[in-house]
């Protein structure tokens, strides 16, 4: 009897830390500042029209925010995009662009913008990962990490973030944007 119990409670024990390590959060792996922005151009879409997005000819209007993000629709996704659409206007007053960038193809895209980022800002396609590979910003070779980052007009990363909570990805870009513009 005391053997079994015994097991059992060794099982239950190996099992939750099993389960710890599983939900553990990610190294972090993002680029850091200082560090060039890598190039790329890609389908996005704004209000459900897309149009090519392009990082150089976004940095010639302003600093870029780009924000990596798991999955459109999800609950945490469409809470930083709603968060995003409300504080648009505060990026506006600084100059900035604000892109999403996930996996997701481009017409699961087209109503994400619409109904998710109020067609305040863009969201762009990336399915195969590539652009999240270059900014170190994958989940288990599967997803976007939640990840975001301020580049100013001279293609530099100033900023990076990378947390799964959704929370602080807002006010901690806005709080980045406002330090560039203080510097400039």
């Amino acid at each position: 009897m005391f053997d079994r119990k015994r097991r059992g409670r060794i099982a239950i024990g190996a099992l939750a830390a099993a389960c710890t390590l599983a939900w553990a959060p990610p190294a972090r792996a993002d680029l850091k500042p200082g560090t060039d922005a890598p190039a790329f151009d890609t389908q996005a879409s704004l209000g459900g029209k897309v149009f090519g997005f392009k990082l150089s000819d976004a940095l010639k209007k302003g600093p870029v925010v780009l924000y990596f993000y798991p999955a459109a629709f999800t609950t945490g996704c469409t809470k930083e995009a709603h968060d995003f659409a409300e504080h648009i206007e505060d990026y506006t007053k600084l100059g900035a662009t604000v892109i999403g960038v996930s996996h997701d193809d481009i017409a699961t895209l087209d109503k994400f913008s619409v109904s998710e980022c109020r067609s305040k800002f863009a969201v762009a396609s990336d399915p195969n990962l590539t652009i999240a590979k270059e900014y170190d910003a994958v989940l288990k070779d599967t997803y976007a990490n939640r990840t975001s980052y301020v580049i100013a007009t001279d293609g530099k990363i100033v900023y990076t973030y990378t947390n799964l909570d959704p929370a602080l990805h807002v006010a901690n870009t806005l709080e980045a944007l406002k330090k560039l513009t203080e510097k400039q």
